[in-house]
Parts: structure tokens; sequence; C-alpha cells
């Protein structure tokens, strides 16, 4: 079977390795006989294994955030690694994390290191949680690494969970409007159409339209229901796919009005994760390989424009600069950092800036949004029941 190995080499440069092993264990083992760290394996495409350490199984059903804080709390109370791993195995009750704790700890007592344990379960333990616990075993630093990585990633949390919570009425809205536009189309526009069939009278052109439309519905019942629920699942189905390629960012950036501010929140997430690597103590071109695994298809291509800006002599700000990935306000912070040599630190304060800059307009955007979204589909659906009553209000009136 062949793998894709990401390693990290002896002069702290992340390469890319295909490997013929029968299983991840042993392809990270011959990578380390070629003295490179392996900091994710994945089986390359075709293989018929689709994950490196658990064919077929997702990394969902594992709480990377709980199990870093139940680590984190047991290793300052001062149990050594392996121990804490055995506590964590009495406690656990779940299959998929004790199997994931029992290949960690089989791992460790072979004599692996805590990193390079990791980087053999990649599908649970991604490259950027890989590059951070490798920097703190250079400086025997694991308690303070963990910390870093938690607080790393209850502001994402943060973050998404307020995108999230302004998102929720919105959807609702759209849900309720969808269904009661369908219902009229589909079940009260049919019924009236045959009421109004064979009356004789001139309808105006919008209720002819809708009632011909009713008709049809009327005549062909299972087809149209059943194109629309193909329609419904082809349309999930895409949106879903639209949705793991990372495609949706690109197209929220290109949206008048939201665009800037969805580029500026991406830009606050690569900031924030850059600053917990290089305050890791991890060089600056390898802090930019493993970012470059978190963020949507452009800023990748604009990430590899920047470090290969840095790599030819440049600075991090002159390549941020150059590649676009730089806000003005960031810009000046990095220039300090660079003078200062906290470099980490300002790229998390401009990360903390920004967060709070987009905390404050998503809530006006969703104040303003809720209003004009819920108009719309007020109008809409009081449009359908117009139409449909405006052959009565003209009969009524031919009657006085």
């Amino acid at each position: 079977m062949r793998f894709e190995v990401r390693a990290l080499s002896a002069d702290n440069l992340i390469e890319t390795h295909s490997v013929e092993a029968s299983d991840a264990g042993e392809a990270g083992r011959l990578l380390e006989q070629k003295r490179l760290q392996p900091l994710s394996i994945k089986a390359a495409r075709g293989s018929a294994s689709q994950s490196a350490a658990f064919p077929g199984r997702s990394n969902k059903s594992f709480s990377l955030l709980l199990f870093s804080a139940e680590l984190l709390a047991l290793l300052e109370a001062g149990l050594s690694l392996v121990e804490a791993f055995e506590a964590l195995l009495e406690k656990e009750s779940s299959p998929t994390s004790r199997s994931v704790l029992e290949r960690l700890m089989r791992d460790l007592r072979e004599g692996l290191r805590f990193s390079a344990a990791l980087a053999r379960q990649a599908d649970v333990f991604p490259p950027l949680y890989v590059g951070i616990v490798r920097a703190a075993e250079g400086t025997s630093d694991l308690p303070r690494a963990l910390s870093r990585y938690i607080d790393y990633q209850t502001r994402l949390e943060t973050v998404r969970n307020r995108v999230v919570s302004a998102a929720i009425y919105p959807i609702i809205l759209l849900v309720v409007g969808c269904g009661v536009t369908l219902f009229l189309m589909g079940y009260v526009v049919p019924r009236f159409a045959g009421v109004y069939q064979g009356s004789g009278r001139s309808l105006p052109w919008l209720s002819q339209l809708l009632l011909d439309w009713g008709q049809f519905v009327g005549q062909h019942t299972d087809t149209v229901f059943t194109s629309v629920l193909l329609l419904a699942l082809a349309a999930a189905y895409w949106l879903r796919r639209f949705i793991r390629s990372g495609r949706w960012i690109v197209f929220l950036t290109r949206l008048p009005g939201i665009g800037e501010r969805v580029r500026i929140i991406e830009l606050s997430r690569l900031y924030l994760t850059t600053g917990m690597l290089l305050e890791g103590g991890i060089p600056i071109l390898a802090a930019l390989d493993i970012v470059g695994h978190t963020v949507s298809p452009n800023t990748r291509a604009a990430l590899l424009a920047a470090r290969r800006s840095i790599s030819d002599g440049g600075t991090l700000s002159q390549g941020f600069e150059t590649s676009g990935l730089a806000t003005p306000i960031a810009l000046r912070m990095l220039r300090v950092g660079e003078r200062s040599g906290q470099l980490g630190a300002m790229l998390t304060r401009s990360a903390l800036f920004y967060e709070g800059e987009s905390s404050r307009w998503i809530e006006r955007f969703t104040k303003v949004f809720e209003p004009v979204l819920m108009t719309a589909i007020g109008l809409l659906v009081g449009l359908i029941v117009i139409l449909l009553y405006m052959p009565i209000f003209d009969l009524a009136g031919t009657l006085q």
C-alpha cells in the first residue's frame, strides 16, 4: 500500500514523500530510518484505505480539545506521559477513543516520541497539533504547548459558534418560508386552479400564469414531486461537497458587502494559527507549511507566494504584504514584532483585534439581515395569496 507522508527534515523543512508500506506504522518507521520526523501519514489517492490509521473512520468521534484539556490536567498534576494515558484509559468508555489512546500508549512504550506517535494517527491528530507537540518536545514544555493549543482552539470555537448562532435564525426563516411556499404552490394553487377551470373569465396575466402552474401540478403530481425531491437531494449533495472543498469561503469573499469581512475573518484565523506556532518555537517556514492545511485554496496560494518570498531572504511582513495577506494594522504590528523579536505575540494581537471587529460586524449584520429576510419571505407568500384571490376580487366587483 502506498502512503503520502509529510515529514520534517533535519533542516526544519517540511517534505512530502511517497512510501510503499504494509501499514501507516511501517511507513513512519521507514521515514524515521532516514532521520525524518513524520508529521502526517495518509493513504495515497486510489488506495484501498481511506485513512492511514483507521480506514474509513472519521476523527469527529474523538474530541481533540477534550483530550488536550484532560492530558494537560494530568501532566500538571505531576503524572508522566504514560501514566496520564493509563489514567485516561481507565475512565474512557468510548471504543473509538480507547482505540486511539491504546495505539498512543503502544507507540510510546515502543520508544517513539509523542509527536511521532501522534503522526501515525493522522486522521485524528492534524499536522498543526503534531507540529506544536514536536516543538514542545524540543523545549521539554509539553503542558505549556497544550495550554496554548487549548486557548487557540477555544478562540476558534468562539468565533465559529458566534457565526453559527448568527446563522440559525435566518436558516429557520428560509426553511419555514420555503416550506410555506412549496405548500402553496404544490397543494393550494392546484386546488384553486380546479375551481377556476372552465369559468370562462379573463384573469390577470400573473394570476393566469400561477393557475396554469396549478393545473400542470394537478395533472402530473407524481412527476412534479419526484422531480422536486431529486433536485433537493442533488442540491444537498452538491452543497455538502461545496462546503467540504473549502470553495464556499472563496464564494463568500466575492459577494459584495460581506466579501471583505469574510476575508478579514479568515486572515484573523491565519494570524492566530501562525502566531501560536511561532510562539511555540516552530520556524517561520515550517509554520507556514503547517498553516497551509487550515486555510482556503486562494489563501493557500497566497501563503505559498509569501513562503517563497521569505525563503529568498525576505521578512514575514514583506512576504505577507506582497502576497496580499497583511491588512494595514497587521502589517504595522508585524514590523514591530520583527524589530522586538515578538513576532508570534504580535500576530496573536492582530488576530484578537480583528476578532473583536468581526464580532461587532456580525452582530450588526444579523440585526439588519433578519428583518430584511423576513420581509422578503412575507412579500413572496403575500404575492402568491394575492394572485390566487384576485379572480375572487374581480368576481365580487362584477356582482356589485
